[in-house]
């Protein structure tokens, strides 16, 4: 009950500032499910190709990226659609290097909304308690002399439940922010990685032909 009485003697602002927690909790959620997934089955896919291009059979590497939505095998896919034309190290580098262009805006994407969506939460919860300290002197001043202090600490504690709410909701949005720009950055580092590697395989397999 006093979660619900804090809540509702914080204003009208408390609403929008729960809504902005709403959505960036939605946003959180759904980029961290999709980091995982696309995580997990890059793992997947890179364990099924290194047989295959360790064997040279390059056809069937390329036709599981060609199945595959993944980034990892997105971008690969573009390495291997050269294959057939050259096995140059720098125009496969190339071809994969603008594939990675093409994911990696898919894995950023909004997550940097969070950041933004926690500084509006700090400064709806400011804006709220400064609308509330106006209201609440307003009311102060024809109120009963007796009656001035009381009122005027009560109105300032209901005025400071909005940056307080609001400090609540920016908190864990910044912190998932953090946590979810680092996960970025790190599938970001394995597609580079991933690239080098295959890059190797296929120069490794011309250089024993």
């Amino acid at each position: 009950m006093e979660v619900v009485s804090f809540f509702q003697t914080g204003g009208p602002f408390m609403y929008p500032i729960l809504a902005v927690l709403a959505l960036g909790m939605a946003i959180a959620l759904e980029r961290y499910l999709y980091l995982s997934a696309t995580q997990r089955n890059s793992n997947k896919i890179w364990a099924e190709l290194v047989p295959l291009l360790k064997k040279n059979e390059f056809d069937k590497a390329a036709k599981i990226t060609a199945d595959n939505k993944t980034p990892m095998a997105h971008m690969l896919s573009y390495g291997f659609s050269r294959l057939g034309q050259t096995r140059r190290r720098n125009d496969l580098e190339t071809a994969m290097e603008e594939g990675m262009m093409e994911v990696i805006p898919e894995l950023e994407q909004r997550t940097h909304y969070l950041a933004t969506y926690a500084n509006i939460a700090t400064l709806l919860g400011l804006l709220g308690t400064i609308i509330g300290l106006i209201e609440a002197f307003t009311a102060v001043a024809s109120a009963d002399p007796a009656e001035k202090a009381d009122l005027l600490s009560a109105s300032i504690s209901v005025a400071m439940n909005t940056t307080a709410f609001g400090l609540i909701a920016a908190i864990p949005m910044l912190f998932l922010h953090s946590f979810l720009a680092t996960k970025t950055a790190h599938l970001v580092d394995e597609l580079e990685m991933v690239a080098v590697k295959c890059l190797n395989i296929v120069s490794e397999q011309d250089y024993k032909q």
